[in-house]
């Protein structure tokens, strides 16, 4: 408050801080109004807690499976150092193919003759020109890049689809280091030949000494040859991207496609702690004993029975309309508890995965729409969450409403007492002014009487 007048008390007898011990009396219905408040805030961060769990729910599930099929899907190889791959979960198909990489697809390259050092002898001036599938390429090399590494930088540099590196080829210790220059891609579509180099004033000559053409690879799929122009193969598995590391003649490896169990068990298992996290906050809330103050939190609020109760039907009522052998979550190792929480036992899902993962897929995903659980999570959860007619949208609004009504009121009741509080200031002060005039008369007058019979100062 500006210009606050205080007074010292001294010619009132009054306390000298009355106005703020009247003032403070004053505040009492405002902080009656804080108390209520506060347990509204505390009511309104219950609700939003539930949300953000209730949301939770939901994503645990949202990669778990679709109407294909698990997006969880692995690539199981006989042997990773000669074939790995990636698996696309879209339209891979379970099963197993047995491949042999009979040979790998090559790049097309070159190698030139032998120099004494790599960064110290030049070239000279010049350029290389190499054909390609796109036409002719020439790369020009200056004076100051033209030792072996100055070179190799400038082609490796050019964006012209050829790589350069500097090999020491221990063979020859006279002249151990060689240029190689190899195309970017494999196989016969990728043809690069190395035909002409031009340079002049070198201090050493340079040229191709072996060159090597681009080849296609070949790989037996369950007996059958087939000849492949890369050694990434999208079209031999379904759904797989095969990674041909290196050739194997004569080994058949392994390789099997099928859902990856232990990473849809941690997903489903992720599902029920989400469950049991809105479970265990209802369960938390109804807790009340004699202190407990149950207007500051949700305790026997009907938004908890209302949820609760949809997560029962979830997991105790089956799931129609799912062409599955499976019909409720009891079948998958998932259902409630004598402490009301789920217990989920992994070891009956992994079984029931293992014999009838088709089964377990429709159950969770149905049609991808209406039918299966994680549709049914959906919608029911969706239910309760809907930004404009959802119990908790709507329980949130009225608690934002009575805590904006409630600060309204403090702001009103702060601006009265500000205006009390400087008119009792007033009043205090004036009375101050008025009580020490009449003790400073009192003073004179008692004077004049111990003088003998001096005048009154007024009087005539």
């Amino acid at each position: 408050m500006a210009g606050k007048i205080s007074f010292s008390g001294l010619a009132s007898g009054l306390p000298p801080n009355i106005v703020d011990q009247l003032v403070e009396a004053e505040r009492i219905p405002i902080k009656t109004i804080e108390t209520a408040k506060g347990k509204q805030e505390s009511r309104l961060k219950l609700v939003q807690e539930l949300e953000t769990k209730l949301n939770a729910v939901t994503g645990s599930l949202g990669t778990l499976a679709s109407s294909k099929g698990f997006t969880d899907i692995k690539l199981t190889s006989g042997d990773p150092n000669v074939i790995t791959g990636v698996v696309d979960p879209n339209s891979a198909v379970n099963g197993n193919w047995n491949v042999e990489v009979m040979e790998l697809a090559q790049k097309a390259a070159a190698i030139t003759n032998g120099f004494p050092d790599k960064d110290k002898t030049k070239i000279g001036v010049g350029y290389f020109t190499f054909e390609t599938t796109e036409g002719e390429k020439e790369i020009y090399i200056k004076e100051e890049n033209s030792t072996l590494e100055g070179v190799a930088k400038v082609i490796n540099s050019s964006g012209l689809g050829v790589k350069a590196s500097v090999i020491n080829d221990r063979s020859d210790p006279d002249e151990p280091f060689k240029l190689m220059v190899s195309g970017d891609a494999v196989g016969n579509d990728n043809t690069v030949k190395y035909p002409t180099l031009y340079f002049l004033d070198g201090d050493q000559d340079i040229y191709f000494d072996q060159e090597k053409a681009a080849k296609n690879g070949k790989v037996k799929v369950d007996g059958f040859e087939f000849e492949i122009g890369d050694n990434k193969v999208p079209d031999i598995v379904p759904g797989v991207t095969l990674d041909l590391k290196q050739a194997s003649p004569g080994k058949t490896v392994n390789l099997s496609i099928k859902e990856d169990t232990e990473v849809v068990t941690g997903k489903v298992k992720t599902f029920v702690d989400g469950l049991n996290g809105v479970l265990s906050f209802i369960q938390s809330q109804n807790k009340v004993n004699e202190k407990t103050d149950t207007s500051s939190t949700l305790g026997g609020d009907s938004l908890l029975r209302s949820i609760e109760q949809r997560i029962r039907s979830l997991v105790q009522n089956p799931q129609y309309g799912v062409k599955s052998s499976i019909n409720r979550l009891n079948q998958l190792g998932i259902q409630f508890n004598r402490q009301g929480v789920l217990e989920y036992d992994d070891k009956k899902f992994n079984d029931t995965m293992a014999k009838s993962p088709a089964d377990v897929q429709k159950f969770l995903a149905g049609d991808g729409f209406s039918t299966g659980l994680i549709s049914s999570v959906k919608r029911e959860i969706g239910t309760v969450l809907n930004s404009a007619f959802g119990p908790v949208a709507i329980r949130k609004k009225a608690l934002t409403d009575r805590i904006g009504q409630m600060d309204d009121q403090i702001a009103n009741k702060e601006r009265q007492l500000s205006k009390k509080e400087d008119q009792l200031r007033n009043k205090f002060a004036k009375l101050e002014e008025t009580m020490s005039k009449l003790k400073g008369q009192q003073g004179q007058i008692s004077a004049a009487g111990m003088g003998g019979g001096g005048a009154i100062p007024g009087l005539g």
